[in-house]
């Protein structure tokens, strides 16, 4: 009924994109602080720029990666060098550490002023893998992860938590490194063969494959089906729900099916 090999005993799942609306906020925020740094850059050396594009410069460099290495990684692309700096250095600063609380400060307003959105099929399937047993963890690079999963309201309906402040505390490389979901996999007490990953970032993907994980399922909400199966996805989904099964009589399961999103964990 849940879609999984008999092998699979534990879920690990993703947060932006997988499991909650943000992914494209994400996008945004980002194009935003890095056009605002290329701009300025530009207007100092009396040269033109290429705009951060979301359709390519996104999923290649920054999707699902920790916020430094997403940013050097993007720079790099570009031939551009900042020192790191101090993660406490102001957002105008001029290092990778500013330019990531650039983007971490636009972020925050916008959850702030728009909320937070669950996919009521991953709702419906995170409450499915409830009922039958089933460990949940979320494995995300974003230092926000905790704030974002009880602003959607679906805290109560993960066991684990792996994010970006963990991976800091534990000196865990992150995604595409397998180290964050290795990590979630000791925490929900099972084997990598025997857990399953959740991802919509390439990145993430190709962190679930070389992890050695039993499946890797990609999440394709974009369109880049082609590209998350290149990078080691073993299964593609437009959405959780999806993977849940239908009963001997060509029924969707019912349980307490609720379309709305709403998990239930807020009191």
């Amino acid at each position: 009924m849940l879609g999984l090999p008999e092998r699979i005993k534990a879920c690990l799942f993703d947060l932006d994109g997988v499991l909650t609306a943000t992914a494209a906020v994400h996008a945004v925020v980002w194009k935003e602080t890095f056009d605002r740094f290329l701009r300025q850059r530009a207007e100092r050396a009396g040269d033109s720029f290429a705009l951060f594009d979301i359709a390519d410069d996104y999923p290649t460099y920054v999707d699902g990666k920790a916020r430094a290495d997403g940013i050097r990684s993007f720079l790099a692309s570009r031939h551009i060098e900042l020192p790191a700096g101090d993660p406490r250095d102001p957002p105008s600063s001029q290092t990778v550490h500013g330019l990531g609380n650039r983007k971490n400060e636009l972020l925050l307003s916008r959850i702030r002023h728009g909320g937070v959105a669950a996919y009521p099929g991953s709702v419906r399937y995170l409450r499915a893998l409830d009922r039958a047993g089933v460990p949940r963890a979320v494995v995300s690079s974003s230092a926000n992860c905790a704030d974002i999963l009880a602003a959607a309201g679906i805290d109560c309906l993960l066991d684990v938590r792996i994010d970006g402040v963990v991976a800091q505390r534990e000196h865990l490389a992150g995604k595409p490194a397998p180290d964050t979901y290795l990590a979630g996999a000791r925490e929900l007490g099972t084997e990598p063969s025997r857990s399953a990953v959740f991802e919509d970032a390439l990145a993430g993907v190709e962190a679930g494959r070389t992890g050695g994980f039993g499946l890797v399922v990609g999440v394709d909400r974009v369109g880049h089906a082609d590209a998350l199966r290149a990078h080691g996805a073993d299964v593609i989904v437009s959405d959780l729900a999806d993977l849940l099964g239908k009963d001997d009589s060509g029924c969707e399961e019912s349980g307490d099916r609720d379309d709305s999103g709403d998990s239930g964990c807020r009191s």
